[in-house]
């Protein structure tokens, strides 16, 4: 993954207990992270599918819009905040509720995926006309830069990636909070709240890219370390790295950006056309619209596929191929699946190959093997939902 010593190299807040874990750095969208500790990329995935695993993501770009002037009529200024964001994604922003987390994704006049996001809106009125948004590390300086553009001489965007991030995922992770900041237990899949520990506000959604349930705790800078040690002093709670943070979402079957996803890549294409609101489809209003209607009504010429691969993993870049041997498409995101014990890929073909069951090839150095396209996830979702009349 590159020289772990660049000198344009950015740090998170919890370098140095990364370091003191036998963490092996490398450079990752302009930071230092560790990819593994000692025991592995192999038995941090399955302690987080068993567990809970903790993974440092400041390297994130977690920020808040803030309406420049409001007029303390929460729903008015919730709607104004709102509209600065609907020019650039596809998300129903406006109908958030109180407290409600939002996948989206940002796009370009042709219908391209600039990035994919979370957006979501304060439970508390006294908020209203602020928005939390996190983008992705890799692409944030562009993203914070569209989004100023957007929100000029309406709305104030505060970067906040210069804190801490921190993902607690796993099926004992929601023990683990509520020994921690009880209340947010009682939040659900994909809503978040404000919460008070230690003398410190913490931003807390329960939310996640590895398929399991968890949340994602925003702190300060002064206090990253001690979130981070408070929950690793847990039994349950173990440091992960970028490799297993990757397995877990492959196996999640969940796009990531740069590689199952970029600017030429529509939402339909990326099979992501929930993120596409009914409300903004019938308006028709969001960058692209033409292309990315037209494509929902079948109108496209790729998917993006899961395929089970026989024999060794089939990585980034490697060709599809269909039974007779002629190309088809390309893996984007592949690798080993220690839940499944076997090798798995995401990738792009036409929608003629892309019906469950299908049977395909894809080239490992020169060699043809077979692959299988199934449905995704390949490891079932776990996330926790509760049934709320306000989310």
């Amino acid at each position: 993954m590159g020289e772990p010593y660049a000198e344009d190299l950015q740090f998170t807040p919890l370098h140095a207990q990364h370091i003191a874990l036998g963490g092996r750095m490398v450079p990752f969208g302009g930071y230092e992270l560790p990819v593994q500790y000692p025991t592995g990329i192999m038995a941090e995935h399955k302690w987080t599918r068993e567990h809970a695993g903790l993974f440092d993501v400041s390297h994130m770009g977690p920020s808040f819009l803030m309406l420049a002037e409001r007029s303390g009529d929460p729903e008015a200024d919730h709607a104004a905040v709102a509209a600065v964001v609907e020019t650039f994604v596809c998300g129903d922003i406006k109908g958030l509720k109180p407290g409600q987390v939002r996948y989206t994704l940002m796009l370009n006049a042709s219908g391209g995926t600039i990035d994919d996001l979370m957006v979501a809106r304060p439970a508390d009125p006294a908020w209203s006309g602020v928005l939390y948004i996190v983008v992705n590390a890799g692409t944030k300086e562009d993203d914070f830069a569209l989004i100023e553009k957007a929100a000029a001489g309406k709305a104030v965007l505060n970067r906040a990636d210069d804190g801490g991030l921190l993902a607690l995922q796993g099926p004992e992770a929601v023990e683990v909070m509520a020994g921690f900041v009880p209340d947010a237990t009682d939040l659900s899949f994909m809503t978040y709240g404000s919460f008070d520990w230690n003398g410190t506000r913490l931003v807390i959604a329960r939310s996640g890219y590895t398929g399991e349930d968890g949340f994602e705790i925003l702190t300060d800078a002064e206090h990253a370390v001690a979130v981070w040690e408070k929950l690793l002093a847990d039994e349950r709670v173990r440091a992960i790295g970028l490799g297993a943070r990757d397995s877990l979402r492959l196996e999640a079957g969940l796009p990531l950006y740069g590689h199952d996803l970029d600017e030429t890549v529509s939402p339909i294409e990326a099979r992501l056309g929930f993120a596409v609101s009914k409300r903004r489809r019938e308006a028709a209003d969001f960058p692209g619209a033409a292309r990315i209607l037209r494509e929902r009504d079948g109108d496209l010429k790729r998917v993006r596929i899961g395929l089970l691969v026989e024999g060794a993993p089939a990585r980034e870049g490697a060709e599809i191929l269909d039974a007779e041997g002629g190309a088809v498409g390309v893996v984007t995101s592949g690798g080993f699946a220690p839940t499944l014990t076997r090798a798995i890929a995401l990738g792009f073909v036409p929608p003629g190959h892309a019906a469950p069951g299908t049977m395909l090839q894809v080239s490992v150095r020169g060699r043809l093997q077979a692959a299988q396209v199934v449905e995704t996830p390949f490891v079932p979702h776990r996330y926790v939902r509760k049934a709320r009349e306000t989310i």
